[in-house]
């Protein structure tokens, strides 16, 4: 049989860990998109914390005789391994969107400087900054006020 004080210590952690999810989401740092897993994982964690015989069954199906909460770690740590494989699959889902992006700019910018080139080479055309110079020197200073090289 589990022992109360786990359940008791367990289902509080579950309380918690939903109360800071739903926190988060309140306060616009996690989207409910990416708080879904987490508020499953809380929600399974604290019916089995609370309910003793239902974890004490579980265990004996799983063939756990000698620690029944051992299979509530298992289930927190299946849960956590889902979490991390959503987000690695968000992470690379972002960085291909991040080279697309990236290629995007260097054509635009190509094609501005192209149209800057053809600006100043039409007779008639006075000494007027180049585009691509005055977008160099208008970078924002939290870039490191790193210039492009060309």
């Amino acid at each position: 049989m589990t022992p109360l004080k786990v359940s008791i210590v367990a289902s509080i952690a579950s309380l918690l860990l939903i109360l800071i999810v739903l926190e988060l989401i309140r306060s616009r740092r996690l989207r409910e998109r990416y708080a879904i897993l987490w508020l499953v994982t809380g929600v399974v964690l604290l019916v089995l914390s609370a309910w003793r015989g239902g974890l004490n069954t579980i265990a004996g199906w799983l063939g756990v005789t000698g620690y029944p909460p051992a299979v509530l770690f298992a289930v927190a740590t299946l849960f956590i391994l889902a979490v991390l494989l959503h987000y690695s699959t968000v992470i690379s889902k972002l960085a291909d969107q991040n080279v697309i992006l990236a290629q995007r700019l260097a054509l635009l910018e190509q094609t501005v400087d192209l149209a800057d080139q053809r600006r100043l080479a039409e007779p008639g055309n006075g000494p007027l900054e180049p585009i691509a110079e005055a977008r160099a020197r208008a970078e924002p200073e939290e870039l490191g006020g790193a210039r492009r090289v060309q």
